[in-house]
């Protein structure tokens, strides 16, 4: 793991006491990704780090989270009703959150960064004149790192990005919004990975890596633990042994491997946790494969909720195309149940012992052993969750602040 960045040195000036005074932090923080009341799990992970960040003494922080809704004739589909109805300023976990509308254009998703930047301006001009900030954060390199890019332009601002798997992976290879990555992480004050791999793969892409820090994920450990579940699992009807996979059902998270490794796991259960497009193509290829009757389509759980969830299945499975460091990955460990996942992302930074998990090739027969192996293993939920005990959000936002102090320390406008 990266080392814990070092604290703050103290600003010159006094009190009068003999305490050094740091001055106070106005965080100006961007995020496409974050809850709203019409998807209270999205972009769960970011308010959880901004929350941290904002409890910090003498840190603000005031979140713009961007609403994308089509216009006529897209804009009166039921999947935008939802969020027309959002309030354009409103609190999440103690933050006061603006949610200003752009014009989103399906199929055109190039356009966003600067539909971002037009919409949010007015809102930023005045909410900086009314108290100036320090800083742009953005929390995805796509589309909200070009975007704070414009704003903080115009403003005369430093801003860094903070990347988190497939907004490099995907926007940053992509023809069209890869420039825009690239351009975004050229003129950053600083940039932040979730994990060693991704800084690895943005340096690839031909990113600094000395202006890239690794800041990895939280985890409430009090909330995530190993849970008595037996009553949900009488209520599910599970017997026997389960595993599951928590996460969208779309193409990238490759479900269709869990399914068909299930052939080879005779008595076991597979809980797919999530919702999303592939769903009816899940379902066809359950039945094909003959084990529709072992495979629960479970839905959205809310996040409060997934310990329990958690902490009734032994092996979460997850053989995603590419992540950075998934959350469900670390909350899983915290629960006491091992991982098996692919070679994607900080993969290997996570899984540090057999009785955490294994990391696996993309191949069902592959997925099939390790799990196996894992159920004949029966590692202790302590010693599994061993693995993640590091993970705090206390921790997760001092290393955030002690970042942003360090960045502006140095930053020289360009």
């Amino acid at each position: 793991m990266a080392a814990v960045p070092s604290a703050p040195r103290p600003i010159a000036g006094f009190d009068g006491s003999a305490t050094p005074m740091i001055p106070p932090l106005n965080i100006l923080t961007l995020a496409t990704l974050f809850p709203n009341s019409a998807a209270p799990n999205f972009g769960v992970f970011v308010a959880r780090q901004t929350a941290a960040l904002a409890a910090r003494d003498g840190v603000r922080v005031t979140v713009i989270n961007p609403i994308g809704l089509p216009p006529f004739p897209l804009s009166p589909h039921p999947r935008y009703r939802d969020l027309r109805m959002l309030k354009r300023q409103d609190r999440w976990d103690g933050l006061t959150v603006h949610r200003p509308r752009f014009t989103l254009l399906p199929g055109l998703p190039d356009r966003n960064p600067a539909a971002i930047a037009r919409a949010a301006l007015p809102l930023v001009r005045r909410l900086h004149a009314e108290r100036p900030f320090d800083l742009i954060d953005a929390e995805f390199f796509y589309p909200d790192g070009p975007a704070a890019r414009l704003i903080a332009a115009e403003l005369g601002l430093p801003y860094t990005v903070k990347a988190r798997g497939a907004d490099v992976h995907y926007w940053g290879t992509r023809k069209g919004s890869g420039a825009a990555v690239r351009m975004a992480a050229r003129d950053a004050a600083g940039m932040l990975a979730v994990c060693g791999a991704l800084k690895d793969d943005m340096a690839a892409l031909g990113m600094e890596a000395d202006r890239i820090a690794v800041h990895y994920t939280g985890c409430d450990q009090a909330r995530f633990r190993p849970v008595d579940s037996s009553a949900l699992r009488r209520q599910l009807g599970l017997e026997g042994p389960v595993i599951a996979t928590v996460g969208a059902l779309i193409a990238r998270k490759r479900q269709d491997l869990v399914i068909a490794a299930l052939a080879d796991l005779p008595g076991v259960t597979l809980l797919l946790i999530g919702k999303g497009e592939r769903e009816a193509t899940f379902r066809d290829l359950a039945q094909g494969s003959g084990v529709a009757n072992r495979v629960r389509f479970v839905g959205a759980v809310a996040h409060d909720d997934l310990p329990q969830w958690l902490s009734c299945v032994d092996v979460l499975v997850s053989p995603s195309d590419s992540e950075g460091l998934a959350n469900a990955w670390v909350e899983a460990l915290a629960c006491g149940t091992p991982v098996v996942i692919s070679e994607a992302g900080g993969a290997r930074e996570l899984v540090t012992s057999d009785a955490a998990g294994r990391v696996v090739p993309q191949d069902h027969a592959a997925i099939a052993g390790a799990v196996r192996d894992i159920l004949a293993m029966q590692p202790a939920r302590a010693d599994v969750r061993a693995a993640v005990e590091r993970f705090s959000w206390a921790r997760n936002g001092q290393e955030l602040e002690a970042f942003f102090r360090r960045t502006l320390d140095g930053y020289r406008p360009r």
